[in-house]
């Protein structure tokens, strides 16, 4: 009985967030199928011009050049002009960049545009949880959180079914992208519960100084940056170079985001419950695994399927749980900055990974997609256990809280996470506290009417 009721609380609440900040989630949806859309159909229309793997890796890292950019330059454009002409500005130019991709076929064009699309993706991302995070209050912050990541989820996996419904070869595809971005931006300027959000600014922390607090989250975020890359950016150029059909190469796809947002919840779970450094080594080892059999998936999608929602089942929580785990040896007012420098590693092993995996596919063979990964998700898994012999493990009392958050986010909703998480304490020991003073006075009483009934015994 008491779990419905905390089930209905929950949905109550998510709904009571849905309500209040619809347009701002409508207008993500929006973007997330665009620019889901975007990686995929590229990486395929590439393939089918004969643009080789190289050369697509070059144009993929685009991307995430672009956003690692965007992530320093975007915040202080946020203070020149305002976040509301912001977001207007690069959600009108992400649509004009994405019907340029079909205009111009080249691919020195393609590489510029992708960096333009990465560094106004993520400008849309700082304001978008900016305006989230203002609009949030201490009941609701966390459901909002929760209900964006399902909504920037949702839009990835969506986008891949999105596929199927012209020819990559044409325009179609692009007007439907462009369409989606100039969409989105019309709930969100549109709404009046959407109001700008106060300036903030955030704490910086060296590189320096996160490395040598936490060797292991740097050294598993830069590889885990190659990870994603190959996995988000790379699949598709793997699956057109194999010989999948439009279909098959959408479900592969989606098989990916899918496993990474059904694995978020139970990761999440166990990492609360035992050391993080056992988890991180059980994940990694697990999805090197994964890749290897895949390299023997010759007969039939299927396995190629399983072996796909696997590993982004894998992969995806990795994020969340190095987070964590640096979290636990941070002061509660380091892990925000703590979080920006992650970031910042990981887009730059994303960066990377694209090209030295396109290289890897173009001069050896399209099965290094899946031995690019079974390396990387090794590397991170041996150099875990490496680090468990050179230092004591916390008690799992006294880990930070595990935070659902995406490398496909800006450092301000790690920051959100961290404040809905410290929220949720303090309510939770308020609770706890109250509690207590209403159940002592009962409590007292019991203790004397027994040892009375001791003493007339």
């Amino acid at each position: 009985m008491g779990t419905m009721r905390q089930i209905g609380t929950f949905v109550f609440r998510m709904l009571l967030v849905l309500r209040q900040s619809w347009p701002l989630m409508l207008g993500m949806l929006l973007l997330m199928l665009g620019n889901s859309l975007q990686g995929t159909l590229l990486g395929v229309r590439g393939s089918m011009e004969q643009i080789d793997s190289a050369t697509m890796g070059y144009i993929m890292a685009g991307y995430f050049l672009g956003f690692l950019g965007g992530s320093k330059l975007t915040p202080l454009l946020i203070k020149r002009v305002g976040h509301v002409r912001v977001f207007a500005a690069f959600g009108s130019l992400v649509s004009a960049a994405f019907i340029l991709y079909a205009a111009v076929v080249n691919p020195y064009a393609w590489w510029a545009l992708r960096v333009l699309v990465g560094f106004f993706f993520s400008g849309i991302y700082v304001v978008a949880e900016s305006w989230m995070n203002h609009a949030s209050t201490n009941e609701t912050r966390g459901k909002s959180l929760s209900m964006y990541l399902i909504v920037q989820m949702a839009g990835m996996v969506l986008g891949q079914l999105l596929l199927n419904l012209g020819d990559p070869t044409d325009y179609s595809l692009f007007v439907l992208m462009t369409v989606m971005v100039s969409l989105s931006i019309a709930p969100i300027l549109l709404s009046t519960s959407v109001t700008a959000p106060v300036e903030t600014s955030a704490r910086s922390m060296p590189l320096k100084e996160l490395i040598n607090t936490s060797p292991l989250a740097c050294f598993g975020m830069l590889l885990l940056g190659g990870i994603y890359a190959v996995l988000y950016a790379m699949s598709p150029v793997y699956a057109t170079e194999r010989g999948l059909d439009i279909q098959q190469t959408s479900y592969f796809i989606g098989a990916i985001f899918t496993g990474a947002m059904l694995f978020q919840i139970p990761i999440g779970w166990l990492s609360d419950k035992f050391d993080r450094r056992i988890l991180i080594v059980s994940v990694t080892g697990i999805g090197a695994l994964v890749a290897m059999a895949c390299l023997y998936a010759n007969e039939g999608i299927t396995p190629l399927l399983l072996g796909a929602f696997l590993l982004g089942g894998m992969a995806n929580p990795l994020y969340s749980l190095l987070v964590a785990y640096a979290n636990d040896y941070l002061e509660y007012d380091q892990m925000s900055a703590a979080a920006g420098g992650l970031l910042f590693i990981n887009g730059f092993g994303a960066m990377l990974g694209p090209i030295i995996v396109g290289y890897a596919m173009s001069k050896f063979g399209v099965e290094w997609f899946f031995i690019t990964l079974l390396l990387l998700m090794s590397a991170i898994c041996l150099y875990g256990i490496y680090r468990m012999s050179q230092r004591e493990h916390i008690v799992v009392d006294e880990q930070a809280p595990y935070l659902p958050i995406s490398a496909r986010t800006s450092g301000l909703a790690t920051g959100f996470a961290i404040d809905a998480a410290e929220e949720q304490y303090q309510d939770e020991l308020e609770e706890a506290e109250e509690s207590f003073e209403l159940r002592a006075p009962y409590e007292e009483e019991e203790e004397t009417q027994d040892r009375l009934a001791e003493q007339r015994k």
